[in-house]
């Protein structure tokens, strides 16, 4: 959540294949990454300045290209501000990649292989294809609408639309996928690194939910394959190429690239840290139950359980309400139930509670005010229990103002390189984190990292660490 309520996201771009912007290739759709490429940015924090890995993805860039399908195209490559694991393009040769993605890869070989499946799916002009799909779709589903007096017959054809849309995304994620490997090996680079790191993302991905629980269903309607089928794909398109074993992986240039890069969410955002959400400007702090899972953005601060509650954390303008009662009742919660609201005090500061029912569910809100700035706090659920109560309590109750030492005491998360001793072990070495829960620092380093618990290091190998 930005300091003071305010968006103030950074805008720009990195040409990073040393190609300027007016160089793009020109063709159908290639207006469409022009206008979006501002949004983009915007919605990824802004534009990650740092010159090291800059420079890391401008030669990967370069020799991908020359061995791609398509040598003359030009990019312009964009590392985005986000702790999101995240890499995609747009029609025109635009291709971005965040911060959370470039700090999860071990190795140049890795981060070529993110590239050149992106640099795939704008020489096949996926994105055009894609949005055609899309257009169709809508096309059948107003027609169906139009003309239809059967809903299980309009329903039945809408889903099938949208199932053939579903399958035509995959379908082309796993062509990116094969001409991605075979680009990384006319490259030079190790053609096994596209398996390697999607099993780093499932990882990581599972680490990020509540109890590292994820289901191994196919989703049909997701327009990504499962990982495990694409990692399958993955390895078998590389033994084609050859034996496990060949090419570069440029571990020790890549992770020295990555040394001080933020790591998990910028300090204009505030910090989530386990349970806990901490903003170093705002000097504010609050935390959830057990069982909720923080998620922050640029505009709240979310949070859910496997009960079915989500919680919705912002702030809000009090500029003109005489008292937070007046403000509570201003008309800007539907379904408010007028006698639920009193005022109360939470750790000292002046506060307002009440409740509300609309479109089946049931709502908790809490408003904690400093100054002309109120902090809410919003829990829903479609069957309240006892819990759900007790939780925004808890929730609201934790909220308090962090005191001078504190603040001066918060800093961001960072990738740290070090060099590990003669038969260290990875328990040792996490033990060293900080910014991550004790109990899960060993986790998220074996993850980091890609070895396992009790592997001895050789003298100087080079591991990454969080600290802050």
């Amino acid at each position: 959540m930005t300091a003071a309520l305010v968006a103030c996201q950074l805008t720009g771009s990195a040409n990073q294949s040393a190609q300027k912007p007016g160089s793009l290739r020109s063709g159908p759709g290639s207006d469409v990454g022009a206008r979006e490429h501002p949004r983009v940015v915007a919605t990824y924090g802004g534009v990650y300045k740092d010159g090291k890995a800059e420079t890391a993805i401008a030669r990967v860039v370069g020799g991908l290209v020359a061995a791609s399908e398509d040598p003359e195209a030009h990019y312009r490559v964009t590392l985005l501000n986000s702790p999101a694991v995240n890499a995609f393009a747009l029609p025109g040769g635009y291709l971005y990649v965040t911060r959370g993605l470039l700090a999860l890869a071990n190795d140049t070989s890795e981060l070529a292989a993110v590239l050149s499946h992106e640099m795939a799916h704008v020489t096949a002009r996926h994105a055009i294809k894609r949005q055609r799909q899309a257009e169709e779709a809508e096309f059948v589903t107003k027609v169906m609408t139009n003309i239809g007096k059967d809903q299980q017959t309009i329903d039945a054809a809408v889903k099938e639309k949208q199932v053939q849309f579903a399958r035509f995304s995959q379908e082309q994620e796993l062509e990116a996928d094969d001409v991605g490997v075979r680009t990384l090996a006319g490259a030079g680079y190790d053609p096994y690194a596209a398996a390697r790191f999607l099993n780093t993302m499932g990882q990581f991905a599972r680490y990020q939910q509540l109890g590292g629980e994820t289901s191994s269903a196919p989703d049909f309607l997701s327009s990504h394959p499962n990982t495990p089928d694409r990692i399958q794909r993955a390895v078998r398109s590389a033994r084609q190429i050859g034996a496990p074993g060949i090419g570069l992986n440029g571990r020790e240039a890549y992770l020295t690239s990555l040394d001080g890069m933020l790591f998990g969410d910028d300090p204009l955002e505030g910090y989530v840290r386990g349970r806990q959400f901490l903003h170093k400007g705002l000097g504010i702090s609050f935390s959830v139950p057990k069982g909720f899972v923080l998620e922050n953005s640029a505009e709240a601060v979310l949070a859910s359980n496997n009960s079915g509650t989500a919680m919705r954390f912002d702030g809000a303008d009090l500029t003109g309400y005489a008292s937070l009662t007046d403000y509570m009742l201003s008309g800007w919660i539907n379904g408010l139930i007028d006698n639920s609201v009193r005022p109360t005090t939470i750790n000292g500061l002046p506060a307002v509670i009440g409740s509300a029912i609309t479109d089946g569910w049931s709502f908790r809100i809490g408003v904690v005010r400093i100054g002309l700035t109120g902090y809410r706090f919003i829990f829903a659920n479609r069957s309240p229990t006892a819990v759900f109560t007790r939780d925004f309590e808890k929730s609201l109750g934790s909220f308090r103002q962090l005191s001078p030492t504190e603040q001066a005491r918060l800093n961001p998360l960072r990738v740290k390189i070090i060099q590990a001793k003669g038969g260290e072990t990875a328990r040792k070495l996490a033990v060293g984190m900080s910014g991550v829960e004790p109990s899960r620092r060993l986790e998220l380093f074996t993850i980091l990292n890609q070895v396992k618990a009790n592997q001895r290091f050789k003298p100087g190998e080079l591991m990454k660490v969080i600290t802050d």
